[in-house]
């Protein structure tokens, strides 16, 4: 017989509650998101987005091979092909600046709309060139960090957006990645009306 002082009985004819948003709700958040994108993205400048991301890529991409080479204690080779807009990262495991059976190599790409260059903007003491480094493995230019962590030579590079590229007007799309000789230490920097400004 069924008993209605029975806590288990008692919870079984409790209704069950169910908590979520209904339709209107939904549609309502999802239009008031649309009028805030609508409003705020004519200001997002997808292209300074871009090259800031490029440049941090970039930098964090040196220091790693420099610490690589610390790490693995043999030479790391990065090497600029500056016609398809990527680094080359080689792990130069005798020393020998070829690319030997065995030893991996990976190229990483500046990123979409992102090119070698600083147009307008004025040149760094490191150099005027795109890619600032004087010697050359392969045909391409290149720069060595050895086992102790120095580079081979002081150097750098320019990027910049592919826009400034292509109109010169946006000189503040220009970003520099400096390498220092002695320590191997990897810094970049932004351009702006002012001058150069480091931002790491």
């Amino acid at each position: 017989m069924f008993n209605q002082d029975n806590p288990l009985a008692q919870r079984s004819r409790r209704p069950i509650v169910r908590r979520g948003f209904t339709i209107v709700e939904l549609l309502t958040v999802m239009v008031i998101f649309g009028l805030l994108a609508a409003f705020a993205a004519p200001r997002i400048d997808v292209a300074r987005f871009r090259v800031n991301s490029a440049a941090q890529v970039m930098g964090t991409t040196m220091l790693t091979a420099q610490r690589q080479a610390v790490t693995q204690q043999h030479n790391i080779i990065v090497r600029f092909a500056e016609d398809q807009n990527r680094l080359r990262i080689h792990e130069d495991r005798n020393n020998n600046n070829t690319v030997d059976t065995g030893e991996h190599e990976r190229s990483v790409q500046l990123g979409e709309g992102i090119v070698f260059g600083r147009t307008t903007a004025p040149a760094m003491a490191m150099g005027t060139a795109n890619v600032t480094f004087t010697r050359t493995i392969g045909g391409l230019k290149a720069v060595t960090f050895h086992r102790d962590g120095s580079a081979s030579e002081m150097g750098g590079f320019y990027i910049t957006s592919l826009r400034a590229s292509s109109n010169n007007n946006t000189p503040e799309d220009a970003r520099a990645v400096v390498v220092e000789r002695a320590t191997g230490r990897t810094s970049w920097h932004r351009y702006r009306s002012d001058g150069w400004q480091k931002v790491f």
